[in-house]
């Protein structure tokens, strides 16, 4: 196996982009990381492409890469198109790390974009029903209206079952949203950036009990783009490279997806929970963060609540989570989310985060969750990632 290495990113402002497009915000982020990378777009043999709904958002569907790359210098190179609901950003980015490791290709790009905003507000959140089954929920109805993420409902559902089973308080979800927004604070390409307290949280406007406005991820428009490549092309480049030492994908079919695929990448890397200098973590909704915590090892079941109490993740805290603004206030733009991740975490581990940085940060661990079935994500992905 070789080893695979982030060569350059780039990433778009996380927010509302009403008619900016998945082509506009597609080619901004891959500029920036080929410029990041010193590399030359013709050295590029392939394109993994993640996106989520646009086939129902914008209606472009089946060649959405291509009709993105279609003038860019990038439209010559072999592209695959990767949806996996908000994992695709992540499981396009596992397609281009196999492609590096195995030696099928010296250098690749892995974009992930999406419009969510859209003059029809329905779409984005008619969208998201896709994201589970249908047969279990039924077709949306036509003309019908949701006023929220279906996602939100299923969240909120283990939100009270984790109140219920390990006496935690709503205040505790409200923390996590306070830490990741004073983390977006510092992020420039954030969505929300506004500092918030316990209060303005808990006395939010409520989506689905116990979850009010501010512990739910925003509608966002955005794209990051990562440039991998071979140790050997890194060095000819003069890059500022990150090396990604694993990413791996397990499906929730197995039981814990979190679980599952963060225990393959440990494995693989040889190394445990107590080894990362920080996380990035999927809290579409700030009590995904919580329960995570355990699920990636930092703590035991039930336990999450008291890290969080404790500042175990705040910058400065023993295992830092989120310091790009997680979901919650960076955004979630769906197929980009999972290459957002990354791009935090090569800023970080460069020593590049300015306000939000890690002091000596080396190693670094991103779970990118997608879909929803039987309470828990249909999948997710585990990238692991070092300071060469």
């Amino acid at each position: 196996m070789n080893r695979v290495m982030v060569a350059g990113v780039g990433m778009t402002h996380f927010g509302k982009h009403l008619g900016m497009g998945v082509r506009n915000l597609a080619i901004e982020a891959v500029d920036a990381a080929i410029d990041d990378a010193k590399a030359d777009a013709a050295d590029i043999e392939r394109v993994y492409f993640g996106n989520a709904v646009a086939g129902i958002v914008t209606q472009q569907e089946m060649i959405r890469g291509q009709v993105a790359l279609r003038r860019h210098a990038l439209n010559g190179a072999a592209l695959i198109n990767v949806e996996n609901a908000c994992a695709s950003g992540g499981s396009a980015l596992s397609i281009g790390y196999e492609a590096i490791a195995s030696g099928a290709a010296k250098a690749v790009m892995v974009i992930g974009a999406e419009q969510l905003n859209h003059a029809d507000k329905s779409r984005p959140f008619n969208a998201l029903r896709g994201s589970t089954d249908i047969e279990d929920i039924g077709e949306a109805e036509p003309g019908q209206m949701s006023a929220n993420s279906l996602l939100m409902d299923f969240y909120a559902e283990v939100a009270q079952r984790y109140l219920d089973t390990y006496g935690a308080d709503p205040a505790d979800f409200a923390r996590v949203a306070v830490k990741n927004r004073k983390n977006a604070a510092h992020n420039p390409n954030a969505h929300l950036r506004a500092p918030q307290s316990l209060d303005d949280v808990l006395n939010a406007r409520m989506i689905v009990a116990p979850l009010t406005l501010p512990m739910c991820s925003p509608t966002t428009d955005g794209a990051a783009a990562l440039l991998i490549c071979s140790e050997d092309y890194a060095k000819a480049r003069g890059a500022d490279a990150v090396e990604l030492v694993t990413t791996r994908i397990a499906s929730g079919a197995r039981g814990n997806p979190v679980r599952d695929a963060v225990a393959i990448a440990y494995e693989a890397a040889g190394i445990g929970p107590e080894d990362f200098d920080l996380m990035e973590l999927h809290d579409a909704a700030a009590p995904a963060e919580l329960m995570q915590y355990a699920e990636v090892g930092l703590c035991a079941e039930g336990e999450g609540h008291v890290l969080i109490r404790e500042g175990a993740t705040d910058i400065g805290g023993r295992t830092p989570v989120n310091t790009s603004g997680g979901l919650l206030s960076r955004g979630h733009p769906l197929g980009a989310t999972g290459c957002a991740q990354i791009v935090e975490l090569v800023v970080q581990l460069r020593g590049q985060a300015n306000g939000r940085q890690v002091a000596g940060a080396r190693q670094a661990l991103a779970v990118n969750g997608g879909g929803w079935l039987d309470g828990s994500y249909a999948l997710a992905v585990a990238s692991i990632l070092r300071k060469v």
